[in-house]
């Protein structure tokens, strides 16, 4: 039964070890592991590993698992519509999942008037699609991303990234026309300047530096920004920074793309981060948790921007009936009960970790909205050196102890549960973190 932490040390165990073993036989050595956790089976909030060990996940799959893992409702809706239909291509022909749940997103996304939606199998390809899109509607060529921006790794993605270096190494050149600026990241301002008294300064960059020296803003297409920075680090810019980014972009005619991939679907408390700011994006790209599980994204736009031509741009697999059907089940729960536990349980998170941060030291900052919260570890909290070794220890620590977490940013750690964890499983999260840190 999964209902609380049994570990039987040593870790990894036997089994573990020994597939462990055949994956780096014949797997690629470019996929990055945290620590040797082997997945076998889960529900809601708990893992078992292969051996019978069962841990607290505190890292839905990198977000994705947004009503747990095996929610009884997502996988009953999953198990009909695998016995009714798998596949048959939205592409080319039609079906009913797809359009109810184009609808659903239609309805919920922050964009004013009639939108249109486009069915991808992951966060990168809606990225790419959304790349795709704003060059053919403006038939501008360049566009803005930020420092520790994360968009995926195919190449048009990639471009935009600027996350890590080695994601990037031996693979350029990339897709031309991309220009990296500083993100609002006020902890670590790349500006070096303190917030309020910046005036938020990261933006008027863009408008009094950029477009002055180096980019024309007449040939930029869009600009491209995470509400949340995720892999930079749970990065939470500062208020006004979106409307402020917003309005320099409807300016100059550029549109603005809103990456909600790890933000979207629930994680900060409403359905699309970007709604914490109040800002109506052009386009939405969305992956990750919008299906539980299952690989599904999406690109959101207005209708007068999603008019390109049949044949312009299409996938197979993009929009599969069994994961619309996930995603449907999915938005469901987030609509009757699951959001408003992500504000409750977000909000008490937040406050344990500000309760930690004021006993140990070597957290700087606490930061993050509902469910998607970050705390950054430093060495000293005069000179925010990063610890990224003694960050690697704590997450390592944390899965001794039945605890699993990731990293973000140079030196963070993310704390991105299921949507449906509870106020009881924070605690247990927060005293092994603590353990740790002692």
């Amino acid at each position: 039964m999964m209902d609380r932490i049994r570990i039987k040390k040593p870790l990894p165990g036997p089994k573990a070890r020994k597939l462990i073993k055949r994956d780096e036989a014949i797997l690629s050595p470019s996929m990055t592991r945290s620590y040797p956790f082997v997945a076998k089976r889960g529900k809601g909030a708990w893992m078992e590993d292969v051996d019978g060990n069962i841990f607290l996940d505190f890292t839905a799959g990198i977000a994705v698992t947004a009503a747990g893992h095996c929610h009884p409702q997502v996988t009953k809706a999953v198990q009909k519509q695998a016995a009714t239909l798998l596949h048959m291509s939205g592409t080319d022909f039609y079906y009913e999942p797809q359009v109810t749940l184009a609808e659903k997103l239609a309805k919920a996304a922050p964009i004013k008037g009639k939108k249109r939606v486009f069915f991808t199998n992951s966060g990168t390809e809606s990225v790419e699609a959304a790349f795709k899109l704003a060059r053919y509607k403006t038939k501008r060529q360049r566009v803005i991303s930020f420092f520790g921006a994360f968009h995926g790794r195919t190449m048009g993605s990639l471009s935009l990234t600027a996350s890590k270096a080695i994601q990037k190494e031996k693979f350029g050149p990339l897709v031309p026309g991309v220009t990296h600026v500083g993100y609002g990241y006020c902890y670590r301002c790349p500006y070096n300047l303190t917030y309020p008294e910046c005036k938020i300064d990261c933006v008027d960059y863009i408008e009094h530096t950029l477009f002055k020296k180096t980019v024309p803003p007449e040939e930029v297409a869009a600009i491209i920004v995470e509400p949340i920075q995720g892999e930079g680090g749970y990065v939470v810019p500062p208020p006004d920074y979106h409307e402020r980014l917003a309005a320099l972009a409807k300016r100059h005619g550029i549109l603005l793309i809103c990456d909600e991939v790890q933000a979207g679907m629930g994680r900060t408390g409403k359905m699309f981060a970007i709604e914490h700011w109040n800002v109506q994006p052009d386009i939405i790209t969305m992956a990750k948790g919008i299906a539980s599980g299952l690989p599904l994204g999406a690109v959101i736009a207005r209708a007068d921007i999603m008019d390109w031509e049949p044949g312009a741009h299409a996938n197979t697999f993009g929009g599969n009936p069994v994961a619309c059907a996930a995603a449907i089940e999915t938005m469901n729960l987030l609509e009757n009960g699951m959001l408003k536990n992500v504000q409750v349980v977000g909000a008490y998170l937040f406050k344990k970790l500000q309760t930690l941060a004021r006993k140990y030291p070597v957290i700087g900052d606490v930061r993050g909205k509902g469910l998607m919260v970050g705390i950054e570890l430093v060495k000293d909290r005069t000179t925010k050196e990063p610890v990224p070794k003694y960050r690697d220890k704590i997450i390592e620590g944390a899965f001794m102890k039945g605890l699993l977490l990731l990293g973000c940013g140079e030196t963070g750690i993310r704390f991105s549960p299921p949507l449906v964890i509870t106020k009881k499983q924070v605690d247990i999260a927060v005293q092994i973190v603590e353990e740790c840190l002692a």
